[in-house]
Order: structure tokens, then C-alpha cells, then sequence
């Protein structure tokens, strides 16, 4: 039986990519109130501009490539079961060739209704742009397929399960500090190996359980190919 490989991953994944983290200096949150772009009441005061931004964002990542660390990622489905769960609402996961990715805050290369069954039906966007007169079947404006601060996190639950399963949890360039999203790591089975890699790794306050590889994404994956 082949061992289950779990990676979770976050900003620092795309970072390498040109992505804008949130949190760095210079980073989206430093240039947005997360008040004014990230929030239902922002859609709901001025969509406009929730629409200009996520636009903006998915121009920069159709422009992106993945990087060598989501490469290296595919090339493990070859001899491990291999499952990604990532915080990015970038595609570079599934350019890179990942057969198995779950996104935890949406996808912004889709979008969904702003109405009341938002979760059953997500629409692929041709292009960088979604307008505020794109319109669902049912009428209501189309929003893009993220998760924004105060929402539920609908994928929670199935990627808690996943990690419960994991032979090896691997986290990869994320801060931890984004709820509920950093608790999944608890669901991990004591017997799993966990290992944290972020270049800030030992400032994160993880566990004894981790190791803790303080590198990029991209150098760190090769010094944990090694301890595999």
C-alpha cells in the first residue's frame, strides 16, 4: 500500500510564482482593508469594487506559472498517494499536474452565486474578468468562488478527514495563524510524521512534533525528499 502523502498548503507555496502573500510587507492586506474587499458586507456595499479586486487577482495569476515546489508535487504521485489541500485560491496547483487538489477557500478561476444556494454549482470564468451583470440561472449576481472572512468554510470538514488518513502531513509556506484553516493540523494522528516548511518555521510555534525545515517552498521540498 502506497503512503499517503498530505500537503497543506498556503501563500508561501505560490510565493515563488510572483502570487502576492497577504501579510508580508507590501503584501495585499498592507494596500486592503480586508473590511473593504473580503468580507459579504463589502459585496454587498460595493461589489464594484470587490469585482475590480478579485479581477486584478486573477489577471495576475493566469499570468503566473507554477513554480518548481508544485512540480515536485505531481512528480511524488508516482511513487506515493499523494493529496493536496491548499489555502491558495490560485490554479497552480492543477497546472502543475496535481491530480488531487482540495481548495479550502474556493478557486478564483470560478465563480458562484451571490444567492442563497451559493455551494451548489461553481462556474468556470472565461478570461481574467467577472462583471457585476454576469448573472446565475437563477438571476443573482455572480461573486467570485472565494471564502471570505466571516463565511463558513464549506470544505472543512472533508479535509479534516483527509488529514486523519495521512501517513505523512507535509505544511508548506503557511503562517497558521488563519482560522479555522490552521487547526486542521490537530486531526493529524499522533503515529503521523509532520513536518512544517515555511522560512519563518521556527517563529510559526508549532509543535515538538514537527520538523521544521526553515526554507522556501521550492528548497524545502528537496531537503524533505531527503529525510524521505
Amino acid at each position: 500500500m502506497m503512503t499517503k502523502l498530505i500537503f497543506l498548503t498556503g501563500a508561501g507555496m505560490s510565493a515563488e510564482s510572483g502570487i502576492s502573500t497577504f501579510r508580508d510587507s507590501g503584501g495585499l492586506w498592507e494596500n486592503n482593508r480586508i473590511e473593504d474587499i473580503a468580507t459579504p458586507n463589502a459585496w454587498a456595499s460595493n461589489p464594484e469594487r470587490v469585482q475590480e479586486f478579485y479581477n486584478s487577482r486573477r489577471k495576475q495569476i493566469m499570468a503566473a506559472q507554477p513554480n518548481e515546489a508544485h512540480l515536485a508535487l505531481k512528480k511524488l504521485e508516482k511513487n506515493f498517494s499523494v493529496e493536496v489541500i491548499t489555502q491558495n485560491i490560485d490554479d497552480l496547483h492543477e497546472r502543475a499536474g496535481s491530480t488531487n487538489v482540495l481548495h479550502l477557500h474556493g478557486n478564483i478561476r470560478f465563480s458562484k452565486s451571490s444567492g442563497p444556494n451559493q455551494e451548489c454549482a461553481y462556474y468556470p470564468i472565461d478570461g481574467w474578468e467577472l462583471k457585476t451583470s454576469d448573472k446565475c440561472p437563477d438571476g443573482y449576481s455572480l461573486r467570485p468562488h472565494v471564502v471570505w472572512f466571516g463565511e463558513a468554510v464549506p470544505m472543512y470538514q472533508i479535509a479534516a478527514e483527509r488529514i486523519k488518513n495521512a501517513d505523512i502531513l507535509i505544511v508548506i509556506g503557511s503562517s497558521l495563524q488563519v482560522y479555522p484553516a490552521a487547526g486542521l493540523i490537530h486531526n493529524a494522528r499522533k503515529e503521523c510524521r509532520k513536518f512544517l516548511i515555511d522560512p519563518n518555521g521556527d517563529e510559526l510555534g508549532v509543535s515538538k512534533e514537527f520538523e521544521v525545515i526553515n526554507a522556501s517552498a521550492s528548497q524545502g521540498l528537496k531537503t524533505f525528499l531527503n529525510h524521505l
